[in-house]
């Protein structure tokens, strides 16, 4: 898995069920009681399928509270300390969930760029040393943007797409495929990813794994021929054998993704780059007063 400091995350959820986002709170509610906690509180959930698991339960604040705290317009810590102190959320006037008609993302920043030979791939170990946010009407506007402001240069439309997913996330990878040609992408990959993407009818041309000899996908990268990348492995050997590919991405500053969750997300984000609607915070927290 990922670590949570080096994921990134929405407010709203965009990509879980309103039945799912209703169970997470009534268990948060079971907890909190339970465990008579008073003030901050977080834990990390689990979903597999319809069904939640709940990994872990602390009662403390987490690092997405300022987070929260700048999409909402709510002082969390404020009001959390407060109701320590013994003030009620009644007496705070504070007594409903903010649910925001917009979208703001938080996206982790990472310091790869500064230390060659150091691989971008994620994992439980936290590598992020920085965090940005983007707000925007849309979770593809959102998302394009605090991948801007994490120093991402997200590829024009007409550019090429270089895509080799694990087995587990070949149908998705299709979906996101079929996404970005509808956006005037070209798809390349590898074999295996290129035959799953041709048989679903979209077009996609195949390009030589490194171990498969030139020209392979690196050649191209360090050509210059290479504008997107959407890279997940699993699996000791088939990391080492993609560790050259994402070497190359940092170094030709290839933008890339290594879980197939960023890869659609970034297909999002890349229908809104080309106009992106800049808004001040006091208005759209004025929102929830008007």
């Amino acid at each position: 898995g990922v670590h949570s400091g080096d994921s990134a995350c929405s407010l709203p959820a965009y990509s879980l069920s309103q039945e799912i986002q209703d169970e997470m709170r009534e268990q948060m509610r079971t907890m909190a009681k339970a465990l008579n906690v008073v003030g901050l509180m977080n834990a990390q959930f689990a979903i597999q399928g319809e069904d939640v698991y709940v990994l872990e339960v602390n009662p403390r604040a987490s690092r997405t509270v300022p987070f929260v705290s700048k999409a909402t317009g709510l002082q969390l810590a404020k009001i959390a300390a407060r109701c320590m102190a013994g003030r009620s959320l009644v007496k705070q006037g504070v007594t409903e969930e903010r649910i925001p008609s917009y979208f703001s993302v938080k996206e982790a920043v990472f310091p790869f760029v500064k230390f060659p030979g150091v691989d971008p791939l994620l994992g439980p170990e936290m590598k992020s040393t920085g965090e940005v946010m983007g707000i925007g009407r849309s979770f593809g506007e959102a998302f394009a943007k605090a991948q801007v402001a994490a120093g991402e240069l997200l590829p024009q439309a007409g550019g090429k797409v270089f895509i080799s997913v694990r087995e587990a996330d070949k149908d998705d990878a299709v979906q996101v495929a079929a996404e970005l040609v509808k956006q005037g992408f070209t798809i390349v990959a590898t074999r295996g990813t290129a035959s799953a993407i041709s048989a679903a009818g979209t077009p996609c041309e195949v390009v030589n794994k490194v171990m498969e000899g030139r020209p392979h996908i690196v050649d191209m990268i360090k050509n210059e021929k290479i504008d997107l990348i959407v890279n997940t492995t699993e699996g000791k050997q088939a990391i080492a054998d993609s560790y050259t590919i994402r070497g190359a991405a940092l170094q030709h500053k290839v933008p890339y993704s290594t879980t197939i969750a960023h890869a659609y997300a970034t297909s999002l984000a890349l229908t809104c780059i080309d106009s992106p609607i800049v808004e001040r915070l006091q208005d759209l927290h004025q929102e929830f007063v008007a």
